[in-house]
């Protein structure tokens, strides 16, 4: 009996591959993915837009409350526009960092880190790219749209942005300074949108160097 539906909908058929191989292609992907680090050390060295825009489109696949795709992502490449993030950025991390805003208990947690609010990275990287939240829609005659998990949907796009570009080869780094209302301005973006990461794009430094940090054994993840 064929099913009723108040929309269109289409038929909907994944590939179903036999178990060894459905065991070896996730074993795969976890061994890809774990080899993967944020990375504050960047090269110069140019990388294809197109590469970037791949990224993007790969996280715009990523499942959304009531399919509304509430995210924007703003692609940086000029150095002029790079330098002035960076300056806003820096001024932010810098009351963080030596005026006294990071708490005691989030100093220590960042320790292992080495991070301070000295970010060149958001200058080296040859790309950045700022997603924005969209608190609401707007339609076109100006009146506003509810968005519903809107921060689940922008952070699983997120993910799913970071793993193409991992893919690829690509290193990044989700930064959030706290305030990042500076980005709004900068971008142009508009009321309804707020910031959420920003990601510096690019290959990883030849000398590149990250923590030695250990992930969380299979035991301590499951419940």
């Amino acid at each position: 009996m064929a099913r009723q539906h108040s929309h269109p909908f289409v038929p909907y058929r994944p590939v179903r591959y036999p178990e060894p191989e459905m065991i070896a292609r996730g074993r795969e992907f976890y061994e890809h993915m774990d080899g993967r680090r944020s990375v504050r050390f960047f090269s110069d060295e140019p990388v294809p837009r197109e590469c970037v825009e791949l990224a993007i489109k790969a996280a715009g696949t990523a499942p959304s409350g009531a399919h509304q795709q509430p995210w924007k992502f703003v692609i940086v490449g000029d150095p002029e526009t790079k330098r002035r993030i960076r300056e806003a950025a820096e001024v932010e991390e810098r009351q963080n960092y030596e005026g006294g805003r990071l708490t005691p208990e989030w100093r220590e947690a960042l320790a292992p880190l080495e991070t301070g609010s000295d970010k060149e990275y958001l200058e080296t990287a040859p790309w950045l790219v700022v997603c924005f939240a969209e608190k609401y829609g707007v339609r076109p005659d100006g009146t506003r749209v509810k968005h519903y998990y809107v921060n689940e949907s922008v952070g699983i796009a997120c993910g799913f942005l970071i793993a193409a570009l991992h893919t690829m080869g690509l290193s990044t780094l989700t930064h959030t300074p706290n305030p990042m209302a500076f980005l709004s301005e900068i971008c142009g973006r508009p009321g309804n949108e707020r910031p959420y990461i920003l990601f510096p794009i690019g290959y990883a430094a030849h000398d590149a160097e990250v923590p030695d940090l250990v992930r969380k054994p299979f035991s301590q993840v499951v419940g």
